[in-house]
């Protein structure tokens, strides 16, 4: 057989192929036969999308053969039988060249259907001896594997389709520069006055969602990494505009952690006002590679915190794991602090933990003097939240002065 490949244009794995691989086998193994396969029609050729064999198979996924070549095409026009339990007792079958080279003495096939009866292609099971044993009934198997197989390459093609989706929206936000950098400020508790600011993504294009949604859905578009690092990029251009004596802390996922792109966007600013956080919701598989991914960034300088800690038990491996310098308290524990005395003793027992760690802690989500006051006289080192701040565009950041608030000029009570 004259096969082409057309592997390098094959795109990655989907679930549902690895569906199909696993429904291809089945159906070799029960027939007992020494190669399925799932064919693709196309205008002049079909092409093998997906192979399954007993030892060496004779073709793979990718390989291309003409539309006429073999038994699909001739199995589809009724020319051929479906099912041939003995391919010499059957004259046009002897005379297809491939019956003899490989050789084929049992074929079943069937047409693979989609919505619509419109035909996909073909599966397809060879033995290279004839089976005299197959039937009737083997053949109707085969179709009822076959449907199942085209609900798979349908359930397949909508991935793809909501993929294609959203890498058009995405690709579309980025068209327009979004997203957009709002900062909000980081309040030190014992000298009262803005010490940092956090970068947020903010999103003004349609749809109208959560910008963690925008950041997910780039992230299932293959996009996520391009959004992620036209934040940082735009959040650093504003650093310059921030008082010299205030850090900049962005968030950063792992992929982004270990992409070399990282430290050549971080290049040439200067990394002690620098701050990468790390959120609970990320999903770390390697903390040794993520950890000696960051230590150069590290050791220059720079600081990481962990994000969201308290709100769930990722957060604490992260803190475990990677050592941070700044925990930030999440706001599902800070709010209403001052009335909850599990929140207290939480809160508490982190804030203890950091300082025998050497970290800091600020606490974010601050939205009301009591709950401010409870937090420092717990020992958090800062603050974030509406109360000192709202996220505002860098034209007001380069000029926000903390509202004035007589309960951060006296030291907390130990």
């Amino acid at each position: 057989m004259q096969l082409t490949s057309v592997m390098a244009l094959k795109p990655p794995i989907e679930a549902g192929e690895e569906g199909i691989d696993k429904v291809l086998r089945a159906v070799r193994t029960h027939l007992n036969m020494d190669v399925a396969f799932v064919s693709r029609f196309r205008e002049k050729d079909r092409v093998f999308t997906h192979v399954d064999a007993r030892g060496v198979a004779p073709l793979k996924p990718g390989d291309v053969l003409p539309l006429e070549a073999g038994y699909c095409k001739k199995v589809v026009d009724g020319v051929l039988p479906e099912l041939i339990p003995d391919t010499a007792k059957v004259p046009l079958a002897m005379a297809i060249p491939e019956t003899r080279a490989l050789p084929i003495g049992a074929h079943l096939s069937v047409p693979v259907r989609l919505t619509g009866g419109r035909i996909y292609g073909t599966l397809c099971c060879f033995s290279n001896r004839a089976d005299t044993s197959l039937g009737e009934r083997d053949l109707g198997m085969l179709k009822v594997f076959a449907e199942l197989i085209a609900d798979r390459i349908e359930d397949e093609q909508r991935l793809k389709d909501e993929r294609l989706r959203k890498h058009r929206i995405i690709c579309a936000a980025l068209a327009t520069a979004q997203p957009n950098v709002v900062y909000q400020p980081i309040v030190d508790l014992r000298q009262g006055e803005i010490c940092g600011w956090e970068s947020l993504s903010r999103f003004t294009t349609e749809p109208r969602r959560s910008p963690d949604l925008w950041f997910q859905e780039a992230a299932e578009a293959g996009l996520g990494l391009e959004m992620e690092l036209r934040a940082v990029e735009k959040a650093l251009d504003g650093l310059e505009q921030l008082p010299a004596h205030h850090y900049l802390s962005v968030n950063c996922s792992p992929a982004l952690f270990l992409s070399r792109r990282l430290p050549m966007v971080l290049a040439g600013y200067d990394p002690r006002r620098l701050v990468l956080e790390l959120t609970e919701h990320s999903v770390v598989s390697d903390y040794g590679a993520l950890d000696d991914a960051i230590g150069p960034l590290r050791s220059a300088g720079l600081r990481l915190a962990i994000d969201d800690a308290g709100a769930g038990y990722a957060s604490m491996r992260h803190i475990l794991q990677l050592r941070p310098d700044i925990i930030k308290l999440d706001m599902a524990l800070t709010k209403g602090i001052e009335s909850d005395s599990q929140r207290r003793a939480m809160a508490s027992a982190l804030i203890a933990f950091a300082r025998e760690t050497g970290s800091s802690v600020v606490a974010e989500g601050v939205e009301s003097m009591a709950d401010l006051v409870t937090l420092r006289r717990l020992g958090a080192d800062k603050v974030q939240g509406y109360l000192t701040g709202r996220p505002m565009p860098l034209v007001l950041a380069s000029h926000w002065q903390v509202p004035r608030m007589p309960e951060l000029a006296d030291p907390p009570a130990v």
